[in-house]
């Protein structure tokens, strides 16, 4: 086992559960959980809600199970339905999702969108930083529905353009396209900023 890679041990799971093994699919969702809610809670603001939608999805990954054939990481499938069900689930209220305020990464630290700008420990520093975080999340929010699920798969999950276009059913060239345009949105309104305290740097 300790050779194995956490898409084998995933795999091994799926597999498992698959062959009628519950608790194996219930290390699945102890595992991807507050992964999968903390996704949500990008498109959906309510915490009862996420917590609904993050259930149902589980659910429906479950049924789906004996279809899964192992193509693609059965996180990047798993995160596919879960956006699926969130799109679905908002669609019903007729609400387009919402992005949260704040980020956090799989730490539970919130995103600075600063950190690439020394902290030169002021106070114009310190609001400058602050300006910017502030940029970045309203920017990413006004963001069309496809291009703020990439910039948020890849900048705050770490997903590679390869599960990313699995997640989003796309090609990889769609997925990089969507990437760029985020960016550019979001470095068009830091590029003030950014001048101001003394750097032109792309976040």
């Amino acid at each position: 086992m300790e050779h194995m890679t956490e898409r084998d041990v995933d795999q091994e799971l799926v597999h498992r559960a698959q062959n009628g093994d519950k608790r194996a699919f219930e290390l699945l969702v102890a595992k991807y959980q507050r992964r999968i809610a903390r996704l949500l809670s990008r498109l959906i603001r309510d915490p009862a809600e996420i917590e609904d939608v993050t259930q149902e999805a589980f659910i429906k990954a479950y049924r789906a199970l004996p279809s899964f054939r192992g193509e693609s990481a059965f996180y990047t499938w798993l995160y596919r339905i879960a956006i699926n069900t969130a799109k679905n689930y908002l669609a019903a209220l007729g609400r387009r999702p919402q992005l949260s305020a704040d980020y956090e990464d799989d730490e539970g630290e919130t995103l600075d969108a600063a950190a690439q700008i020394p902290d030169y420990h002021t106070p114009e520093a310190e609001l400058a930083n602050r300006e910017i975080v502030r940029t970045v999340n309203e920017v990413v929010e006004s963001l069309p529905d496809e291009l703020r699920t990439a910039i948020s798969l890849r900048e705050m999950d770490g997903l590679s353009y390869e599960d990313i276009a699995s997640v989003m059913n796309c090609p990889i060239g769609t997925v990089r396209s969507r990437i760029f345009r985020a960016r550019e949105a979001i470095s068009a309104k830091l590029r003030p900023l950014l001048e101001t305290v003394g750097k032109d740097r792309r976040w």
